[in-house]
């Protein structure tokens, strides 16, 4: 369960929350040009968020030096397949580097995606492939990649949202109920006295608040369709956080069978500065990394204890 959302105030910006009920203590990671992962070799650096297993960052999310940004969110209609003859066969770990690794646009990205063919390899014993569907975007356009019964699916992605199951398709129908929110004061169409404004944010009365993935949708789609232009640097980070914050699941507020699931971290990357930003949900002070091109593979750890300026004490 995550949320991805782009943003193009001046600079593109791109980020994500992951939402868990299983902890990953992820860092930033970069890899440099040529960067070796098994059998592809990355002809750009990439830099976002990963484990590192065995010297191979297995990436949640990230952005290559060219602008390209891609986050992989959970998704349970998800379908991976056997080897196939005349497609280019990659496991679901290997997708992302690949595609940051030799793609210098989204449409390029999409035009490689269209001919890969997701396996059932594990990354090790104890790792079954992640089920999971990809939102692939530059400054100029976005793409959803849906790997299920039939093969991989694009979806030219115009909403610049993503969050989790049904398919994009249904969630991009789903839209159609909420075509009457607005940010503006809404209008008195009954015509009868006494029918007026009482509170700001009746516009968008209606919005759905719960956690679930199509309730996500609609919240994302409808902050990030009314999120001012024209914002640049600290300020466009500070906007793109509190969109995220809109989506984000507070720590209690769902369960599931495993536990608490609520939003792990929550970040933001810069495509045109090559900074990728993060913030733990243990701290809402963001840490910022700048996209590394002539290094080998460096983790820079995550500061996850909370920053609080205190002023009298």
């Amino acid at each position: 369960m995550c949320t991805a959302i782009t943003y193009s105030p001046k600079n593109f910006y791109f980020g994500r929350t992951l939402d868990a009920d299983t902890n990953y203590s992820a860092d930033v990671v970069t890899t440099p040009r040529g960067f070796l992962f098994e059998n592809i070799e990355c002809r750009h650096a990439i830099i976002g968020a990963a484990i590192v297993s065995g010297g191979r960052p297995l990436f949640f999310d990230g952005m290559n030096e060219c602008g390209v940004c891609m986050a992989g969110l959970n998704f349970g209609s998800a379908r991976y397949f056997s080897e196939r003859e005349g497609m280019l066969n990659l496991a679901q770990y290997e997708l992302l580097p690949y595609i940051l690794g030799n793609c210098t646009s989204a449409a390029e990205a999409t035009a490689e995606l269209g001919r890969i063919n997701i396996t059932t390899k594990r990354f090790a014993p104890d790792m079954p492939p992640a089920p999971l569907h990809w939102l692939v975007a530059d400054r100029e356009s976005a793409f959803t990649a849906e790997c299920m019964e039939g093969g991989m699916r694009i979806c030219k992605n115009t909403v610049g949202v993503l969050t989790n199951d049904p398919p994009f398709a249904c969630h991009m129908r789903g839209l159609s109920n909420y075509m009457h929110l607005t940010a503006a004061p809404p209008q008195n169409l009954f015509g009868a006295e006494g029918a007026e404004e009482y509170c700001a944010g009746l516009g968008a009365f209606g919005l759905p608040g719960d956690m679930s993935s199509p309730s996500r949708f609609i919240r994302a789609a409808f902050v990030r369709a009314n999120a001012p232009s024209g914002l640049a640097g600290n300020a466009a980070v500070s906007q793109f956080f509190a969109m995220l914050s809109a989506v984000a699941v507070p720590c209690g507020a769902c369960n599931t069978a495993r536990g608490r699931f609520f939003t792990r971290y929550m970040c933001c990357m810069d495509a045109a500065e090559g900074v990728y930003y993060i913030t733990p949900h243990t701290c809402r002070a963001a840490t910022a990394v700048k996209i590394s091109r002539g290094d080998g593979l460096t983790a820079y750890a995550v500061h996850r204890g909370e920053c609080i300026l205190k002023l009298n004490f």
